[in-house]
């Protein structure tokens, strides 16, 4: 028996169902889908797909998992130093285009970028040529005459410059312990200044005791120059920096003159190599070539001879007097990184490459054919510096491979290998292990606490580590000044320069 309940719901249903054949609803509807449904092509034969036939899955592993070699040797050497290899400049490149600019001399009104003017700068510069005490050497003696420390009487106002090259650094004291030994570095804020616009690739201090000026050139092609003597105080735009923009790719290596410091000489991967000359207030082309210049230098008591790494191991010599190449040789399968000269003998010469060695050559029995190696480190990767000692013992090498190489003995026949991390990538610059005021000390970078490791050389390993708050960056570009102990000028990827004093 049907309960009230159903009886209503069939009841609902019934005037529905009246409800929807008078509105004619369902025909409606069958129109409407009829209409929507794509007819389906009878021509058409839709074959069914063949079934692949099965093949076994491979599980891919790796060498190392595998327990064997790896079969690549990686990414190039060349790679973490720039993200691009510099191009030959042909005559299709982009860089042409100002060609007439670039292949000229430079007035500083055209290459000066920096705020306020310059006059201040070819003063200061003029000036302190104007009163250079030329150190000469005896020639009957191998030995080089020691510079004077700063006359704290103040009876000598007179600079004292050294007449070496760029990293011949001088005997300051004779025996004991060095000023650096003796007190703490400090870092002083108003030793911190952001000198080019780029990230660092070389840092110089003029070698001039009683003035403190930096030189800094930048993977823009800038050259900044910082006088850190400069009063604060005056309403001066400037503020002791001078950003001049001589070269248009990155300059590579800095060179003060060594009896005339109001002269420059920068060189660049854009393949030139410009002289700065403060007194006539332009830079001056001295060389051009269609490959990029990696490094120079100058032998001690030889400014008139210029020695740099040019396009992927060859290294020129050229006379600034006849404006000519003198000679040039094939020395490394790739680029030479840095050039250096012995300070005791300066026929000894040193070279690293990215080719994996550091040479050591004598100029005097180079000749004509390839010449021969006195002695050669081999590193597992790329080495980027090589230099001598301050007295000419021993050289150290910096390498990516997280080794510093350290060649000593009397032909250089002992070789010690030093660990330290140097490993670094393409934003920053590859780090560079300098000597200090003796053959005591290496300066190299630290990359994890943005500081300097100090590395004795007789005991193999870091002993100190400057750092201080207000170094943000890793000062990957490190130079001591060569006259004044325990002033070191460490300079970062964001173009910025810090210089540590005595305290």
């Amino acid at each position: 028996m049907a309960t009230e309940y159903e009886r209503k719901r069939l009841e609902n249903i019934r005037r529905n169902d009246e409800m929807m054949a008078a509105l004619n609803v369902r025909a409606k509807a069958s129109l409407l889908t009829a209409a929507t449904k794509r007819p389906r092509d009878e021509s058409k034969s839709y074959k069914k797909k063949k079934e692949k036939p099965e093949t076994p899955i491979v599980m891919r592993k790796s060498l190392r998992t595998r327990g064997l070699d790896p079969d690549s040797v990686g990414l190039p050497n060349w790679f973490a130093d720039y993200h691009k290899r510099i191009p030959p400049l042909n005559s299709s490149a982009p860089l042409q285009k100002s060609s007439a600019r670039l292949l000229a001399p430079l007035p500083f009104d055209k290459a000066y970028d920096g705020e306020g003017s310059y006059h201040k700068f070819v003063e200061s510069m003029c000036g302190t040529a104007s009163t250079v005490v030329n150190v000469k050497d005896d020639c009957s003696s191998t030995r080089r005459r020691s510079p004077r420390l700063s006359n704290k009487d103040g009876n000598d106002d007179s600079p004292v410059v050294s007449s070496g090259n760029d990293y011949l650094k001088k005997e300051v004291v004779k025996s004991g312990k060095t000023e650096f030994d003796r007190e703490p570095l400090s870092l002083e804020s108003n030793n911190v200044a952001r000198v080019v616009p780029g990230r660092i690739f070389v840092v110089k201090f003029m070698p001039c005791e009683n003035v403190k000026l930096v030189a800094a050139g930048d993977k823009l092609g800038n050259v900044g120059f910082w006088n850190l003597d400069c009063d604060r105080d005056e309403e001066d735009d400037d503020n002791g920096i001078y950003l001049f923009h001589p070269h248009t790719s990155p300059v590579s290596s800095l060179v003060f003159q060594q009896n005339s410091l109001s002269k420059v000489i920068s060189s660049s991967y854009d393949g030139l190599i410009r002289l700065m000359d403060a007194e006539k207030s332009v830079f001056d082309l001295v060389y051009s070539c269609d490959k990029a210049i990696f490094s120079l230098s100058q032998r001690p008591n030889d400014e008139q001879s210029l020695y740099f790494g040019e396009g992927y191991g060859m290294l020129n010599v050229w006379d600034l007097r006849a404006g000519k190449s003198s000679s040039n040789w094939d020395l490394h399968e790739h680029r030479i990184n840095s050039i250096d000269f012995n300070p005791q003998n300066p026929h000894v010469m040193a070279t690293s490459s990215t080719d994996g060695t550091a040479c050591l050559w004598d100029l005097r029995s180079m000749g004509a054919t390839t010449p021969k190696t006195l002695q050669t480190v081999n590193h597992s990767r790329a080495v980027h510096s090589a230099y001598f000692s301050p007295t000419g013992l021993s050289l150290a090498t910096t390498s990516v491979d997280n080794y510093i190489g350290l060649l000593s003995g009397a032909n250089f026949e002992d070789l010690s290998m030093i660990s330290h991390d140097n490993n670094t990538n393409r934003w920053i610059s590859t780090f560079r292990g300098v000597w200090g005021w003796d053959d005591s000390s290496i300066f190299v970078a630290n990359r994890s606490s943005k500081g300097i490791d100090v590395i004795s050389t007789k005991q193999k390993r870091t002993v100190k580590e400057l750092h201080d708050p207000l170094m943000r960056a890793i000062p990957c570009r490190i130079h001591c000044h060569p006259l004044n102990v325990g002033v070191i000028a460490g300079s970062t990827a964001g173009g910025q320069v810090y210089v540590w004093t005595p305290k």
